[in-house]
C-alpha cells in the first residue's frame, strides 16, 4: 500500500513558476518510480514527467521539456514537479503516481494521489 498526496497547486500568471509536491507514505518510497500526469478540461489524462527510483533516469513530455523539472527526495518521501515559464495550456489537475518500474503509461501506475488544480492565467 502506498498513499500519495499532492499539494502546491493554485493560480499562477503565465510565465510564472509553481512547485508541486507529492508526499508518499506506506511502502518504501525509495523503491518506486514516480510519475506526474495531468488532465485538462475535457481532455484525457496525459503524461507529464517521471523519475526512476534512484533519480538517475528522468522522462519529460515534449510539451513541458525545458520548462518543467521532476525530482525526488527519498529521505523525505517526496516527489517534486517544478513548473517554470508556465502557459495557459498547462491548466489542469495534476496527479502524482507510483509504480515499481519507470514508465510513461498511466495505466501501468497502481498508486495515485487525489490531484491538485493548477490554473494558469493569461
Amino acid at each position: 500500500q502506498v498513499q500519495l498526496v499532492e499539494s502546491g497547486g493554485g493560480l499562477v500568471q503565465a510565465g510564472g513558476s509553481l512547485r508541486l509536491s507529492c508526499a508518499a507514505s506506506g511502502r518504501d518510497f525509495s523503491m518506486y518510480a514516480m510519475g506526474w500526469f495531468r488532465q485538462g478540461p475535457g481532455k484525457e489524462r496525459e503524461f507529464v514527467a517521471a523519475i526512476s527510483w534512484s533519480g538517475n533516469t528522468k522522462y519529460l513530455a515534449d510539451s513541458v521539456r525545458g520548462r518543467f523539472t521532476i525530482s525526488r527526495d527519498n529521505a523525505k518521501s517526496t516527489s517534486l514537479l517544478q513548473m517554470n515559464n508556465v502557459k495557459p495550456e498547462d491548466t489542469a489537475i495534476y496527479f502524482c503516481a507510483a509504480h515499481s518500474r519507470l514508465t510513461m503509461k498511466s495505466n501501468e501506475y497502481e498508486y495515485w494521489g487525489q490531484g491538485t488544480q493548477v490554473t494558469v492565467s493569461s
